[in-house]
């Protein structure tokens, strides 16, 4: 800029541009996203709530307390898992293997139970997370330090997870009396009449929420999946941040096969079996970006919620099985297409703000 001089003038740092803004580009993109991300959560809330209203219309045992806290008792595996899925969607990955993570985890803390029945059943939580952990762990190793696909790297390990499951069991399963009371209590005890699983997937989202949102390494994993490149640059290590996330995922994956074992009291081999693509979509549902750097945990939550509504209340109004996937599949597809279109949208909005 120059004045009438010729000479050039110096504009101080936050002074107003030509668009009279003194806010920096960076910080309006960061409002703008904000407020598309607070509009979408408040669609996917209000479109609940009408769901909800419509399904009691058909079937007044909808809303009663009893078929509520089973919604919520159902969803808190999903729930769990999808505060995984979503740092790892973030960073632009994907997980394919936590099913059969969930399924091998699971299997060996029935096994433990079974063969040492007075073991504290939270030992047995511990082993569980443990081996989800370390499942992780060789994910992350695999992604981050060896550069294989997210895709690549988990559906092969899927593969490997699920065949180590059938080994440690020898192609059996671990029943309900196999199991002693004390291990099932941990997913099917009650405090003041809410299951055990609503309180656990609570503490779960109260400590994710702090994690992502007030700790240095929660907002380097949204800079890493917001632009790897730029997160280099500035000093951050990607590949730390990346197996991080698997790792959690892991750990997630392993606490979710205990619970859901000690919930059916039955561990299998095939247990979970192509679960984690639910988890994908109530990511998707709520709100996180398939291409990376951005996500909620309160979109997550609201995500999952509609997913167990969905599971839960069209059976009720007597849909057809058939009908349920194709309802529950379009839904996720207009997702996916409202996030391309508000992510498109900013983009164009940041392009148009480079061009003044």
């Amino acid at each position: 800029m120059k004045n009438r001089g010729g000479q050039p003038v110096v504009v101080p740092a936050g002074s107003p541009g030509p668009t009279g803004s003194g806010q920096p580009a960076a910080a309006t993109k960061k409002s703008l996203s904000a407020s598309i991300a607070k509009f979408r959560e408040l669609g996917l809330l209000a479109f609940i709530v009408i769901l909800a209203v419509g399904v009691q219309f058909r079937n007044t045992s909808f809303l009663t307390w009893e078929n509520l806290n089973d919604i919520a008792t159902n969803t808190a595996i999903l729930s769990i898992l999808a505060v995984g899925m979503m740092l790892v969607i973030i960073t632009r990955g994907i997980d394919l293997s936590i099913g059969a993570t969930l399924a091998l985890s699971g299997m060996i803390a029935a096994l433990t139970v079974k063969e040492y029945p007075g073991l504290n059943p939270y030992v047995a939580v511990l082993l569980g997370v443990g081996i989800g952990i370390a499942c992780g762990a060789v994910l992350g190793f695999l992604v981050s330090k060896i550069n294989i696909l997210p895709i690549i790297a988990t559906l092969g390990m899927m593969n490997v997870f699920r065949g180590l499951t059938y080994e440690a069991s020898g192609g059996k399963w671990v029943s309900a009396h196999q199991m002693p009371e004390s291990f099932k209590a941990i997913a099917t005890g009650k405090v003041l009449g809410i299951n055990n699983l609503i309180f656990i997937a609570i503490l779960i989202y109260i400590v994710a929420y702090y994690f992502v949102n007030h700790t240095r390494t929660g907002r380097q994993i949204y800079a890493v999946g917001s632009n790897p490149e730029s997160a280099e640059v500035s000093g951050i290590k990607s590949g730390r941040i990346l197996w991080l996330v698997y790792t959690i995922m892991g750990g997630l994956s392993g606490l979710a096969g205990v619970l859901w074992v000690a919930k059916f009291a039955s561990a299998q081999g095939d247990t979970a079996s192509g679960y984690e693509l639910s988890v994908i979509a109530a990511c998707v549902l709520g709100g996180v970006s398939i291409a990376g750097g951005s996500g909620k945990i309160s979109g997550i939550i609201l995500g999952s919620v509609l997913l167990g509504i969905l599971n839960n209340a069209l059976p009720m109004i007597d849909v057809s099985p058939f009908w349920q996937n194709w309802i529950q599949g379009m839904i996720i597809l207009v997702a996916v297409l409202i996030n391309a279109m508000v992510k498109r949208g900013i983009d164009r909005n940041n392009l148009m703000r480079r061009r003044i």
